[in-house]
C-alpha cells in the first residue's frame, strides 16, 4: 500500500492541460480560461459624471451661495461641444462626459434653477463626483488569468472590457464505468440479492460539477465478455472511472480483464480508509482510475483523486478546501491507514468545530450525504480529546 500523498502526485503527474478551444461569453461560465483576458478599451473612456448634477467649475463655488448660468445639458451617451467657463454650469447626468472647463459635479439636490440660472447651495471640490478616464480599468490591463475558474462575476468584467469570445479549456471527457451482477439502474426491478447503483449517477455528478463531461458505458456484469464489451465504448475519452471489481475477489474483474487488453498498472491499494483498494494506470493511451464499489469509498476517492485529475486536465489545480478545526467529540487511536471520516462541520466564532459521526461504514451513503466535508486522521495517529485541533475538508464543487 502507498500513502495517500503519494498516489494523488502519481495520479496528477499523469494529466496535463486539454487543448484550448473558443467559445461565446456566454458559455464560458463554470470553464478553465486558457489565457488571459486584457482590456480591448479604457473604461470609462473619459471623465465622466458620478452623480445626476451640475458640471461646474470648483473655483465658482466656493463660496455659496453661488449664481450661475446654465448654458447646455448633457445625458449618458452624449457629448457636450462647448466650454465651460467662469460663472457657467452645465446640467449634466450619471455617466455623461465632464464638459470641457468643467472639474466638479454639485449634486441636483443641492442647487436649485429657474431658467438657466442656477443657484448652488452647496459648494465642492474639484474632482467631486467625478469619475476620471481610466478608473476601472485600462485598455492593455490583464484582468483575469489563465487557470481560473469563470464566475458569473468574470463573465461580467470580460464582457466590459469587450470580449465576445472567450478561450478555455475543452472539457474533459470522462467515460463512467460500474461493475457488478449485484446492482441495478434506479428504477430497474430488484432481484432479492441486488441493490440500486448511486456510484455511475454520483460520479457523473462530480465530473459535471469539476467541468468535465461524463460518458457513462452502463454497467459491466461479471464476466469478460461483458467488462470488456463496455469498456470498449470508452474510446476517445480522456479518462476511464470505474467502480468496482478493484479489490481482491473472484469477481474484481478490472485488473485481470483488463490486464489481458492493454491495461498497464501503475499502482493498486492505498494506505487509507475507506477506499484502500484503488487502481490507476493506463489503458492503451487513456488514463484509468479504478475506484472501489462501496458507495462512500467511491465518492471519498473521487473527492481526493478524481476531482484534482479533472482540474488538471482543464490547467489548473483543484481547490483545497482544506481547514484546521477542533474535534466536536473523542476519537480512538487510529491504524497504519490514512483516515477520512464523515463530519458535521460548524463555524462558530472561534472557528470549525468538527464532529465525525460515530458510524464510518463505507456502505452508509446516508452519512456522507449528512456531511459537511472529512475529518483526515494521519496513519497512526494517537487517541484524541473533543477540543484536540484537526485537520478537515469541507466539501464542494457538487460532492
Amino acid at each position: 500500500m502507498i500513502p495517500v500523498a503519494e498516489a494523488r502526485a502519481r495520479i496528477l503527474a499523469a494529466f496535463a492541460a486539454l487543448p484550448a478551444e473558443t467559445v461565446p461569453l456566454p458559455a464560458g461560465l463554470g470553464r478553465i480560461l486558457a489565457g488571459p483576458v486584457a482590456a480591448r478599451l479604457t473604461q470609462p473612456p473619459l471623465d465622466v459624471s458620478a452623480m445626476d448634477g451640475w458640471a461646474v467649475r470648483a473655483a465658482d463655488v466656493a463660496t455659496v451661495p453661488a449664481m450661475l448660468r446654465r448654458i447646455g445639458e448633457v445625458p449618458a451617451g452624449g457629448r457636450f461641444e462647448g466650454t465651460v467657463g467662469p460663472g457657467q454650469c452645465v446640467r449634466i447626468f450619471t455617466g455623461a462626459p465632464l464638459p470641457d472647463g468643467a472639474d466638479a459635479v454639485v449634486l441636483q439636490e443641492d442647487a436649485d434653477s429657474e431658467g438657466d440660472r442656477v443657484t448652488v447651495r452647496e459648494g465642492v471640490a474639484a474632482g467631486r463626483h467625478v469619475r476620471k478616464a481610466g478608473l476601472d480599468f485600462r485598455a492593455g490591463d490583464v484582468l483575469l488569468q489563465p487557470g481560473r475558474r469563470l464566475t458569473a462575476r468574470d463573465i461580467g468584467i470580460a464582457a466590459s472590457t469587450n470580449h465576445p469570445w472567450l478561450r478555455v479549456r475543452r472539457r474533459p471527457r470522462v467515460a463512467v464505468l460500474a461493475t457488478g451482477d449485484e446492482i441495478v439502474l434506479p428504477g430497474e426491478a430488484l432481484g432479492p440479492s441486488q441493490i440500486v447503483s448511486s456510484n455511475s449517477h454520483a460520479l457523473s455528478a462530480l465530473i459535471r460539477s469539476c467541468g468535465g463531461e461524463p460518458v457513462d458505458l452502463g454497467i459491466a456484469r461479471d464476466n469478460a465478455e461483458s467488462l470488456t464489451t463496455l469498456a470498449a465504448g470508452a474510446h476517445g475519452a480522456d479518462l476511464i472511472v470505474t467502480t468496482g471489481g478493484a479489490s481482491v475477489g473472484e469477481h474484481d474483474l478490472i485488473r485481470s480483464v483488463l490486464g489481458e487488453h492493454g491495461l498497464a498498472l501503475d499502482f493498486w491499494k492505498i494506505a487509507m480508509r475507506p477506499g484502500k483498494p484503488l487502481i490507476f494506470g493506463r489503458l492503451g493511451d487513456t488514463p484509468l482510475l479504478g475506484l472501489p464499489g462501496n458507495p462512500v469509498s467511491t465518492m471519498v476517492c473521487g473527492w481526493l483523486f478524481l476531482r484534482p485529475a479533472l482540474w488538471a486536465l482543464q490547467g489548473a489545480e483543484a481547490p483545497e478546501n482544506r481547514i484546521a478545526a477542533t474535534l466536536g467529540r473523542d476519537l480512538p487511536a487510529n491504524d497504519r491507514r490514512e483516515d477520512y471520516l464523515r463530519a458535521r462541520i460548524e463555524r462558530t466564532g472561534s472557528g470549525f468545530v468538527a464532529t465525525p459521526f460515530p458510524a464510518q461504514d463505507s456502505s452508509m451513503l446516508s452519512l456522507l450525504a449528512a456531511a459537511d466535508g472529512l475529518v483526515i486522521r494521519p496513519p497512526h495517529a494517537p487517541a484524541a480529546a473533543r477540543g484536540d485541533a484537526v485537520d478537515a475538508v469541507l466539501f464542494g464543487d457538487g460532492i
